[in-house]
C-alpha cells in the first residue's frame, strides 16, 4: 500500500517536473525568439509559438504550409523559404507577413528533423525580428550609395572649369551609377524647356516628354511612360531663386522599373545638378556683364572687337563683304552739361535703342565709350551701308527729340563708314582708323551726316 502511494507521488513529481521543464523551455524560447516553429514532412506547420506570433493566432497557422507567412518575392518570383531546412542553418534572413499586412524581417535558425528511416521528416527552428536593424542597415547602405553617387558626379565635374562641362561630366557619371540607358538635363527658359545635356540612348520626343513631366515634378522624382512604354524617371533640379531644371533618366526598352532607392539616388543627383545649373546661370551672367555696357545693354568695346575679329576670318573664307560704322552722337555734350548726367544717360539709352532697332539679329551694335557707338553689318557692301546710314539719320530727329536739349540742337549721328571687300585681308584696326577718319569728315560736313571712307 505504501509502495503504491509512493509510486503515485513519484509520478506526480515527475509530471510536475516535466511540465515545469517544458514551461521553462517555452518561456526561454519565447523570450529569446519572436517565432518558434516546427513543420512536418510536407512543410505544414505543426507548432507555432508564441501565440499569437506576428499577430497570427496559432490556430490560424497550424496545418497550413509555412510558406503562407512569406512575403511575395520581387517581380513575382517565388520567395526563398527559410522553413525548408536540409541542414542546420543560422542567420538566414527572410521577410514574413504580419497579420496586419505589414512585413517583418526575420533572422532564422533551423535544423532538419529526421524520421526512423533517416529521411527528412520536417524542420524545427526559431526566428528573431530584425526589421529595425534591417531598416537601419538599408538606410545606411542607401545613404552610402547616395554619397558614392554624389562623389562620382562631383569627381567628373571637378575636372571641368565651365558649368556646361560640369553638367556633361555629371551626366556621364550618372549613366553607370544609376543603371540608366540615357540621361538628359534641361533648363526652363520662359515657356520653353531647353536640353543642355543629352547622353546615352536617344529618347524620341524628349522635349515634349519633359514638358509633360515638368507639370508634376515639383514635389520630387516621379515616373512617366514614354510612347515606347519604357519608364522615364524625372526629378526637379533647382535651387531657390534659380530657373527650373529637370533631370531625366530612362532605361533601355524592356528595362526594369525604377525602385524607391533609385528615386532617392535621382533626387540626390538632381540636387547636385541644381547647384551646377545655378553655377551655370552665374557664369552666364558674369559673361554677359563682361561683354555688355551696363548703361545701354549693348556690347562693350572689348566684346565688339573680339566678335568682329572672329567674323572677319569667316568673311574671308566666304569672300563676302562687311561694313563698320563708327558713330558719334551729335549735340550730346549740351544735354549732359546743362540738363545733368541723368538726362545724358537717358539720351545714350535712347540712341542705343534706335541703333539696336536698325540692325538685323546677325549684326552687331556696341557702345565704344562716352557718346561713341559702332555697328558691324555682316555681308554689307557700300550700297547697303549707305542705305542703312540714310535710314538712321532719317529716324534720329523724331526718335531722339524727347531727349534732345531743344529743337536748335537736336540729337543726331555723325557716321563714318568703312567697307571691307571680301577676302581683302584688311585687319580690324585698319578699318577702325578708316571709319573714325570718315566720322570726323561727317562732323566737319555739319553733323547729322555720313561719310564713306575710301578703300
Amino acid at each position: 500500500m505504501d509502495t503504491g502511494i509512493e509510486a503515485g507521488s513519484m509520478q506526480a513529481v515527475l509530471r510536475d517536473a516535466l511540465l515545469d521543464s517544458r514551461q521553462r523551455w517555452r518561456d526561454l524560447v519565447e523570450m529569446a525568439a519572436d517565432l518558434a516553429w516546427e513543420t512536418d514532412a510536407e512543410g505544414r506547420l505543426t507548432f507555432v509559438a508564441p501565440d499569437p506570433a506576428l499577430g497570427w493566432r496559432a490556430a490560424e497557422l497550424l496545418g497550413q504550409p509555412a510558406e503562407v507567412l512569406l512575403a511575395p518575392g520581387d517581380g513575382g518570383a517565388p520567395p526563398f523559404s527559410p522553413f525548408r531546412v536540409e541542414r542546420q542553418r543560422r542567420g538566414v534572413r527572410a521577410w514574413l507577413r504580419r497579420a496586419d499586412g505589414s512585413l517583418a524581417c526575420m533572422s532564422f535558425a533551423g535544423v532538419p528533423l529526421f524520421g526512423p528511416d533517416g529521411q527528412i521528416a520536417g524542420a524545427r527552428g526559431v526566428a528573431r525580428d530584425v526589421t529595425e536593424e534591417e531598416e537601419r542597415n538599408a538606410a545606411l547602405a542607401a545613404a552610402l550609395r547616395r554619397e558614392a553617387l554624389t562623389d562620382a558626379v562631383l569627381e567628373e565635374a571637378r575636372a571641368e572649369v565651365l558649368a556646361d562641362g560640369m553638367l556633361a561630366g555629371a551626366a556621364r557619371a550618372l549613366l553607370p551609377a544609376i543603371g540608366a540607358a540615357g540621361v538628359a538635363v534641361l533648363r526652363r527658359s520662359g515657356a520653353e524647356l531647353i536640353p543642355l545635356v543629352t547622353l546615352g540612348d536617344s529618347l524620341p520626343g524628349l522635349v515634349a516628354l519633359a514638358a509633360r513631366a515638368a507639370k508634376g515634378a515639383s514635389a520630387g522624382p516621379r515616373v512617366i511612360l514614354c510612347p515606347e512604354g519604357r519608364p522615364v524617371l524625372v526629378a526637379p533640379a533647382r535651387q531657390p531663386g534659380q530657373a527650373e531644371g529637370l533631370l531625366l533618366l530612362w532605361r533601355a526598352p524592356g528595362g526594369r522599373a525604377w525602385d524607391e532607392e533609385e528615386h532617392a539616388l535621382a533626387r540626390a543627383a538632381a540636387d547636385v545638378i541644381g547647384i551646377m545649373l545655378a553655377h551655370q546661370a552665374l557664369q552666364a551672367e558674369m559673361f554677359r556683364q563682361a561683354r555688355t555696357d551696363p548703361l545701354t545693354g549693348l556690347m562693350n568695346r572689348r566684346a565688339f572687337l573680339e566678335e568682329v575679329s572672329r567674323r572677319l576670318d569667316r568673311l574671308d573664307r566666304e569672300r563676302r563683304p562687311g561694313a563698320l560704322f563708327y558713330i558719334d552722337l551729335d549735340n550730346f555734350k549740351p544735354v549732359n552739361d546743362r540738363l545733368g548726367h541723368e538726362a545724358g544717360d537717358a539720351a545714350l539709352r535712347a540712341a542705343a535703342e534706335l541703333l539696336r532697332g536698325a540692325v538685323r539679329p546677325t549684326d552687331l551694335v556696341a557702345r565704344l565709350g562716352g557718346d561713341e557707338f559702332a555697328i558691324w553689318l555682316d555681308g554689307a557692301d557700300e550700297t547697303i551701308a549707305a542705305r542703312r546710314a540714310e535710314r538712321l539719320l532719317a529716324d534720329a530727329p523724331l526718335a531722339l527729340a524727347h531727349v534732345s536739349l531743344d529743337a536748335s540742337q537736336p540729337l543726331s549721328f555723325s557716321i563714318g563708314i568703312a567697307v571691307r571687300a571680301g577676302s581683302s585681308g584688311e585687319g580690324l584696326s585698319h578699318m577702325i582708323v578708316r571709319a573714325d577718319t570718315a566720322m570726323y569728315a561727317a562732323k566737319r560736313a555739319g553733323k547729322s551726316a555720313w561719310s564713306l571712307a575710301p578703300a
